[in-house]
């Protein structure tokens, strides 16, 4: 953290900054009459100032007892919706107990067939909460196995840092290795042996490293050996067994890349691959049927019904859904159908029914089933969109579990009804804030969801659905209510999207300050660059004064029906970091990749008219006047290219800010 300050006098006017420290000083006063010294009067003074020692030293004991804090403690208020869900999985025998690891929320486990779910990682040490990756043992259903870090590379992940393993049913874990993969795909357990295991491992989204590739144990991960790996810039994104050969797996490498302003899926070191020693060797498969030139991120998924029967999704240029009949030698294209195409580097997940061998899985913002060996696909009603795990029961295909960007939910009539995402938290928020109110509001907006207000008390006790409601705007921005009225409600999301919110009448208005959507546009070829999740913040010297941010500042004063920009490009604009963004295969320009913007905004309570902007690309910005001069005061110790996440202002002193 830094601490900022400017100071002004009456004949120099002059801009510092300084990192945050911390200094104790002690006066000392000198006396004129100085006391007569008695020969016992030294031993009273040692006496004396070893009681005053003492004296103070309980004081600030009882002082730390006194912390007006140490009372309070957290609690739920809501929304009891889920998050994003990338790893879920049954258990083989017992028809009510599922798994299912969330992006940020560690593992949870149900007993009751998704009526109740329970957070069963929460206490494990040093554990990453991200979970990319959980498979259940079916020769013993009390190990599992989890891979920390989600492996759908967004622009905002949290990493892992490896493998855990429980051998009393998620009771206890303990971490068993791999500790740089940083994203890992997919787990597979030998399906007689849980001491033999696979890791798809990615590895470091924004950087080279070798911890990636697949990965085995045959000692129940005591020890891992390396047994696939291409280079530095190629992880592995999918490993699946022949369920009818434990001999042989098939597995998907990756080469994918992350930067803040870009992502590149694709490149030279993706590939599938087949192993039929149990993994020791592996052989790339090209060529017989499969597609040409640059592949991306391929999913992969066997037939329990007829093991020559091999499925992958393959992302390329002539991509689609490949089917081969022959264990994985020859291979040909059932469909190119771009809805299971679309924004493959972040779905590309396909499962094989173990009872029927025409039918497939395919999942994308919708899930997909076929049952004609994949010449057409039918949509499946699940509660959420965007999905992204699918475990099937091999004992029972109509027993399914499935993750998805609203979180987890069981079906045991083959996807006909589902049970309910409104039963575990693991919400992800970008940002909170509360309102005027008694009882006050809490705002936010929940990535893969929507904005929510939620209050902080209920006439009725218990907080419950009925006392949260959609405010406007969309998943990622953030909220600021009306000061002089909290029914009225700005909301932001990607894109520069802002809405104001009536939630007496439920009206909705988008009042963006530039109309056109920048989605499908690369951050250089659009007039005006918005943060993902782009500030907006009122005067705290005047409620009519709201401020939103894209590359400059614009300001309103009548609710946002116009705006004005106050300030020039506040950021680098390097137009390097302003192209178009996917990689060689499928673009993909959504709004997360935009890069060159203001990221946090705020204006001094003590000093109006003084603003600070900190920016994506590492800069500070800051007007005295309102906006008409701007000064950078970028300390000179922060690194390059940073992104100032954060800005808190000081509410004594007009000069001093501190920045994240």
């Amino acid at each position: 953290m830094y601490r900022l300050r400017f100071r002004r006098n009456k004949n120099l006017r002059t801009t510092w900054l300084a990192l945050l420290v911390a200094c104790l000083s002690t006066p000392v006063f000198a006396q004129k009459h100085p006391p007569k010294q008695t020969p016992d009067s030294g031993q009273k003074q040692a006496e004396t100032a070893g009681a005053q020692t003492a004296d103070t030293q309980k004081e600030r004991e009882e002082g730390e007892d006194k912390n007006p804090w140490k009372g309070l403690q957290y609690r739920l208020v809501g929304p009891f919706r889920g998050g994003r869900v990338v790893a879920v999985s049954g258990v083989v025998g017992q028809d009510n107990v599922y798994y299912f690891g969330s992006t940020a929320g560690g593992v949870w486990k149900t007993t009751d067939g998704g009526l109740n779910w329970k957070p069963i990682f929460d206490k494990t040490k040093d554990a990453s909460p991200a979970i990319g990756a959980i498979a259940v043992s079916e020769s013993d259903p009390n190990v599992v196995y989890v891979g920390t870090g989600e492996a759908c590379i967004r622009g905002n992940i949290v990493g892992g840092n490896g493998v855990h393993k429980s051998i009393d049913a998620g009771k206890t874990w303990k971490f068993v290795g791999l500790a740089d993969t940083h994203a890992i795909g997919r787990l597979a357990v030998h399906p007689k042996n849980p001491d033999i295991a696979f890791v798809a491992a990615l590895g470091h989204p924004f950087a080279d490293n070798e911890e990636r590739g697949i990965f085995r144990t045959q000692d129940g991960g005591k020890t891992w050996q390396k047994v696939l790996y291409k280079d530095a810039q190629t992880g592995a994104i999918d490993v699946v067994f022949d369920p009818s050969n434990s001999n042989v797996l098939f597995a998907a490498l990756w080469q994918a890349r992350r930067t803040p302003w870009s992502l590149d899926s694709g490149g030279v070191g993706s590939g599938l691959y087949r192993s039929r020693d149990g993994g020791t060797t592996w052989k790339e498969l090209k060529g017989h049927g499969l597609p040409e030139g640059i592949l991306g991120r391929i999913g992969i998924t066997v037939s329990a019904a007829n093991f020559n029967r091999v499925w992958a999704v393959i992302e390329a240029e002539k991509g689609g859904i490949y089917r081969s009949d022959d264990g994985g030698d020859s291979w040909h294209l059932t469909t190119d159908d771009h809805r299971f195409r679309q924004r493959a580097w972040y779905y590309s997940h396909i499962f094989a029914d173990p009872k029927s061998e025409d039918t497939v899985y395919i999942l994308n913002t919708a899930a997909y089933r076929s049952n004609d060996g994949g010449k057409t696909f039918s949509r499946i009603r699940a509660p959420h969109g965007d999905h992204h795990a699918l475990w099937i029961d091999p004992t029972n295909p109509k027993r399914l579990a499935n993750g998805n960007d609203g979180g987890a939910t069981i079906s045991t009539d083959g996807g006909d009804s589902w049970t309910s995402v409104y039963n575990q938290p693991t919400a992800q928020f970008y940002h909170v804030i509360t309102d005027n109110r008694f009882p006050y509001y809490i705002y936010g907006a929940q990535q893969d969801n929507s904005t929510v207000a939620i209050a902080s008390a209920s006439p009725k006790g218990a907080i419950d659905r009925p006392d949260w409601y959609d405010v406007g705007g969309g998943e990622s921005g953030y909220i600021a209510p009306d000061p002089t009225d909290p029914e009225i409600v700005y909301a932001g999301s990607y894109g520069g999207e802002i809405t104001r919110y009536d939630h007496r009448t439920g009206e909705e208005q988008a009042i963006n300050p530039w109309p056109v959507n920048p989605i499908g546009w690369s951050a250089g070829d659009v007039k005006h660059r918005f943060q993902w999740t782009e500030p907006i913040a009122f005067s705290p010297h005047d409620p009519k004064t709201m401020y939103f941010a894209g590359e400059v500042l614009f300001k309103t004063t009548d609710s946002g029906m116009s705006w004005t920009i106050i300030s020039p490009d506040l950021t680098r604009n390097d137009k390097s970091k302003q192209l178009s963004s996917g990689g060689p295969i499928t673009k993909d320009n959504t709004g997360v990749e935009v890069y060159d913007t203001i990221f946090s905004v705020v204006e001094s309570p003590v000093q109006k008219a003084l603003i600070w902007a900190g920016t994506d690309d590492g800069l500070v910005q800051l007007t005295r006047d309102g906006g008409e001069h701007w000064e950078n005061v970028t300390p000179k110790a922060m690194p390059d290219w940073g992104t100032v996440s954060m800005i808190e202002v000081s509410s004594r002193e007009a000069g001093t800010a501190y920045l994240a």
